[in-house]
């Protein structure tokens, strides 16, 4: 376990690409949030469920965001203000494959940082990221500014990025980035 941290999960997105909730998608007989929810539950003590409104079925502890229509960012904020924790690791609902190991891997870089981000392919995956609650107010400046872009925001922090290369060893083929987006992503991620 994780003690010092709380599991937020991103499940408020608008879900365009995909045509429904991802949240409620059902792979190997569980939905998105339950599977990721379980991974979570498995290394953090603490877990937070980001929605932009509440889900009346869900048994989970439930953050709202602070500013409405704002994005993940939102989520990220409403999440870290709830946190009990000096630390949260935030992922997204659709991230079904998400790693313990590689997430256990991504604490070792957090001495010293406001966020530990991993960067696959290039690209930082701020959804399945190490923040401080002591980067809260520059989140808030952030979405206070109008940027609500993840990327824009990981710039105001002290951020560890840790290449996939040490990732590799937790997770061969990277698949806890994987993340399904549309319709055909969940039928690649059920074969």
């Amino acid at each position: 376990m994780i003690d010092d941290c709380t599991a937020l999960i991103l499940a408020g997105g608008d879900s365009r690409r995909m045509g429904q909730d991802k949240a409620g998608l059902v792979l190997d007989g569980q939905t998105l949030l339950e599977r990721v929810s379980r991974t979570m539950q498995s290394i953090f003590p603490k877990l937070l469920v980001s929605v932009r409104a509440r889900r009346s079925a869900l048994e989970l502890t439930q953050v709202c965001d602070e500013v409405t229509a704002s994005g993940p960012l939102a989520g990220l904020v409403a999440g870290l203000a709830q946190a009990e924790t000096p630390w949260v690791f935030a992922v997204a609902c659709d991230m079904p494959f998400v790693s313990p190991a590689v997430v256990t891997k991504l604490a070792d870089f957090r001495v010293g940082h406001q966020a530990v981000v991993p960067v696959v392919g290039g690209y930082p995956q701020p959804l399945a990221a190490f923040y401080a609650v002591s980067a809260l107010e520059a989140m808030r400046a952030s979405l206070a500014s109008g940027d609500l872009s993840l990327r824009g925001m990981l710039g105001r922090l002290d951020v560890c990025f840790v290449d996939e290369a040490e990732l590799r060893s937790s997770d061969p083929q990277l698949r806890s980035f994987f993340d399904l987006d549309t319709p055909q992503d969940v039928q690649a991620a059920r074969r």
